[in-house]
């Protein structure tokens, strides 16, 4: 992580060296938006990795949709959501993922004011 990072616990800053070091993991998430790009990856996963650049650590973050591990390798949220719809899952999934609570424990925190969050 970086410095910036550590300053606000519990919490990914997405400043420029994050987004440096999330460059290829996000371009890969963004061309997620055209639906063959979306085939070729379904299609092999791996292999779509491997045409972006991602590191080790990156692929796999990828390959396991380990969420969390994308935004503390560089992601930006705007381009990990598009990989999450890809899957089919909401944004209140990934709100529920990073808070530590369920999709409908997420969405109910937003409906109350979106306050109490973990």
């Amino acid at each position: 992580m970086s410095s910036t990072t550590s300053r606000v616990p519990g919490t990914y800053v997405f400043d420029a060296a994050e987004n440096r070091r999330g460059r290829a993991l996000n371009r890969l998430c963004g061309s997620l938006k055209d639906a063959e790009n979306r085939e070729r990856f379904t299609a092999d996963e791996a292999a779509y990795c491997e045409t972006y650049g991602l590191t080790a650590e990156q692929r796999d973050a990828v390959l396991r949709r380990d969420w969390n591990l994308m935004m503390e390798l560089g992601g930006s949220i705007f381009y990990v959501f598009k990989l999450a719809m890809v899957d089919q899952k909401s944004m209140q999934y990934l709100g529920g993922v990073f808070t530590g609570m369920t999709t409908e424990e997420f969405a109910q925190a937003l409906k109350a004011g979106g306050r109490n969050f973990g």
